[in-house]
C-alpha cells in the first residue's frame, strides 16, 4: 500500500467518525502518518470544535512543516476564530517566515485573544535564516514594534506570550541591533515594574535573566575560544638532553 492509498483509507476514517471519541483516534491516526496528501483534512479538522482533533491535528500539521503553511495561509478560517487560533498555533510551530504578515495582522488586530496569543508567540519561533540578508535587519525592526505594541495587550495571556517572544527576539538581534535590543530589556523592565499580573511579571523577569546569560556568554566565548587554541611552546635550550 503506498502512502496515497494509506491517507485515503485514514481521511475516510475521519469524515466517517460518527463520535467525539472516534473522530479523536482518527485524526491522530491521519497527523501520525505524515502524509502531505493529509494536510487539508488536517486543517478541517482544526474547526469540528473538537480540541482533542484540533491538538492532534497541529502536531501533525507541525511534523508535516512547510508543505503545510502554503494551505493553512489559503485556508485560515475568517469566521471561525477557534480554528484560526488553532492554525496559527501550527503556523507558530512550523516557524516559516511566509506566515510573518498573517501573524503580524492577526497579533495587533484580532478581536480573539486566543488567536492574538497564538501570533505574538508565533512572532517569536519564526526562522530568521528564511529571510533575505538584505531584508533582516528590517523585518526585525518590524516585529520589534508589533511586540512592543502587543506587550500593551489588555488581556494578560497575550502580554506573556509577546515576553516570550520578545525574549528570542531580544537574543536575536543582540550583535546586528543592540539599540533595539536595549529597547526590548527597556520594556521588559518596564513591565516587570508596572505589570499587573504576577505571571506576566514573571515571565518578564525570567526573559531579562535568558538575555543578560546569553549576553555573558557572547562576551566571554571569544576569550575562551582563543586560550581553546593556544598552545604552550616550550623553552628553548629547557628539558633533558
Amino acid at each position: 500500500m503506498n502512502n496515497s492509498d494509506l491517507a485515503q483509507i485514514l481521511i475516510r476514517a475521519v469524515q466517517e467518525a460518527d463520535s467525539s471519541e472516534r473522530l479523536v483516534d482518527a485524526v491522530q491516526e491521519l497527523a501520525a502518518a505524515g502524509i502531505e496528501e493529509s494536510v487539508p483534512t488536517l486543517i478541517a479538522a482544526l474547526g469540528y470544535n473538537n480540541p482533542g482533533a484540533a491538538v492532534a491535528a497541529v502536531d501533525g500539521l507541525i511534523a508535516i512543516g512547510e508543505a503545510a503553511v502554503s494551505p493553512l495561509l489559503e485556508l485560515i478560517d475568517d469566521y471561525n476564530y477557534g480554528a484560526r487560533a488553532w492554525a496559527l498555533r501550527a503556523l507558530a510551530g512550523i516557524g516559516d517566515v511566509r506566515a510573518l504578515d498573517t501573524l503580524l495582522e492577526a497579533a495587533k488586530t484580532d478581536f480573539s485573544l486566543s488567536v492574538r496569543r497564538a501570533a505574538a508567540r508565533g512572532l517569536g519561533t519564526l526562522r530568521w535564516h528564511q529571510v533575505p540578508p538584505e531584508k533582516v535587519e528590517s523585518v526585525h525592526t518590524e516585529v520589534l514594534e508589533a511586540l512592543l505594541l502587543i506587550s500593551q495587550d489588555p488581556e494578560w495571556v497575550v502580554r506573556y506570550a509577546a515576553v516570550t517572544s520578545l525574549e528570542t527576539l531580544a537574543i536575536a538581534i543582540a550583535v546586528t541591533l543592540p539599540d533595539q535590543a536595549s529597547r526590548i530589556t527597556n520594556q521588559l523592565q518596564q513591565m516587570l515594574d508596572t505589570d499587573a499580573d504576577l505571571g506576566v511579571r514573571t515571565r518578564a523577569k525570567f526573559a531579562e535573566q535568558k538575555i543578560q546569560q546569553q549576553q555573558h556568554q557572547e562576551v566571554f566565548a571569544p576569550k575562551r575560544k582563543l586560550q581553546d587554541t593556544e598552545v604552550e611552546v616550550p623553552h628553548r635550550g629547557g628539558g633533558r638532553r
